[in-house]
């Protein structure tokens, strides 16, 4: 890891990895046709700070983005290739998720596909991403922009998990029963 950033444009350097942030919301609006359900998938639960929360964590990750067009990947090294299955391994969840989405009902917590293995997949594969290209390119400030974006994580899941409490409640506390909160083998479904 290097203490200070390096600047170099390129085609090959880490926007290949990160374009996959822009690219996945666009999808999943394109694959949910119907407008209030991709309403509703953006709503977020009322957390304490959760403005500044969000306004930091965007930042965070626009910034990454930005950042990520200067940013040389580190390719034929151990580095590279430890990142790069770390980013399949997110891209993967992330498109489970988008194909999973296609056949949710909305009027009942998604319990399918990747949701059987982890409550937050959609974060899980943003989480596993950044750390792919914090790997793959030996980035001092990339590994600050997954700490800022696991704080933000942290903190609004426990607030999201009430919020579907409330909306869906027994049903969505069963799910927490025999789905860990991000990845895991499932519970059973026995108390």
């Amino acid at each position: 890891m290097s203490f200070i950033p390096a600047f170099e444009i390129g085609i090959w350097n880490a926007w290949i990895f990160m374009i996959w942030l822009v690219i996945s919301p666009i999808l999943s609006n394109v694959i949910i046709k119907e407008k209030d359900v991709s309403k509703r998938l953006r709503a977020s639960a009322p957390m304490k700070y959760e403005t500044i929360l969000n306004v930091v964590s965007m930042v965070a990750v626009f910034g990454g983005f930005v950042y990520s067009i200067f940013l040389p990947i580190q390719y034929n090294t151990i580095w590279f290739y430890i990142g790069f299955l770390i980013f399949l391994f997110g891209l993967i969840i992330d498109l489970s998720v988008l194909y999973a989405l296609r056949k949710a009902e909305f009027d009942k917590p998604f319990t399918d596909g990747p949701y059987k293995i982890s409550r937050h997949p959609i974060y899980l594969a943003l989480i596993l991403i950044i750390i792919s290209v914090s790997i793959m390119s030996v980035s001092f400030i990339f590994l600050i922009i997954l700490i800022i974006t696991f704080i933000h994580l942290l903190l609004a899941v426990p607030a999201e998990e009430q919020y579907c409490l409330k909306k869906y409640g027994k049903n969505y506390q069963e799910y927490m029963a025999r789905t860990p909160r991000w990845i895991g083998i499932p519970k059973s479904g026995k108390k």
